[in-house]
């Protein structure tokens, strides 16, 4: 008991001048499908209250980044479709030199808004233990007081995706009633004579 009681002392001592070194983002640009938006830390800022602030909160960063506990981090990629992805690309001071760490989120993600950052970048004088984090709701919405989009646009990818979903009986189908249509338009126009000359025919004049 005295051993592990030890362990997780020497382990704290070992994390703290990583957490001490953690200062808050400094700026952030996020970019994607139709989107991209910078933000930055203005002076005398309350941070929390900042757009940046509340990015850098609902994203997960700080457990992503340095670790926290309780470990909010997931164990593995959620199950499902993510979507479409946005990148940010954090600018950290702190630690030495000026960092600039990336963070990957998906607001359309099946079952909720994530984020992923790249376990082993450089930070605070250490590396990023990375992972999955479930912002959910909370970053979904915060993204959207940005400007993304509730829903993604529709795209020629997702029209492929329509047409490849109805399979080739469906395509061969649609095809089909639009040749019908077409035959019936040439069909009705070959019917139609011009009716615009009132001219009677030759025998018939008075």
């Amino acid at each position: 008991m005295i051993r592990l009681t030890l362990a997780a002392a020497v382990l704290a001592a070992l994390a703290l001048p990583t957490l001490a070194a953690a200062k808050e983002p400094t700026q952030a640009s996020i970019s994607g499908p139709g989107f991209h938006k910078a933000l930055s830390l203005q002076d005398g800022a309350d941070f929390s209250s900042t757009p940046i602030g509340r990015l850098t909160t609902d994203s997960g960063f700080f457990p992503s980044a340095v670790g926290q506990s309780p470990d909010p981090m997931l164990h593995a990629r959620p199950a499902g479709p993510l979507g479409l992805r946005y990148r940010i690309v954090w600018t950290v001071p702190g630690g030495g030199p000026t960092r600039r760490v990336t963070q990957d989120v998906y607001p359309y993600a099946h079952g909720g808004a994530l984020a992923y950052m790249r376990p082993g970048q450089t930070i605070y004088g250490a590396r990023t233990t990375g992972g999955w984090y479930p912002g959910g709701l909370a970053l979904k919405q915060t993204l959207m007081k940005l400007g993304l989009p509730k829903a993604p646009k529709p795209s020629a990818r997702t029209n492929y995706a329509l047409v490849a979903g109805l399979g080739i009986p469906g395509v061969l189908a649609a095809l089909g009633i639009a040749a019908l249509l077409a035959r019936r338009r040439a069909h009705r126009g070959q019917r139609s004579p011009s009716t615009s000359s009132t001219e009677l025919p030759a025998g018939s004049r008075t």
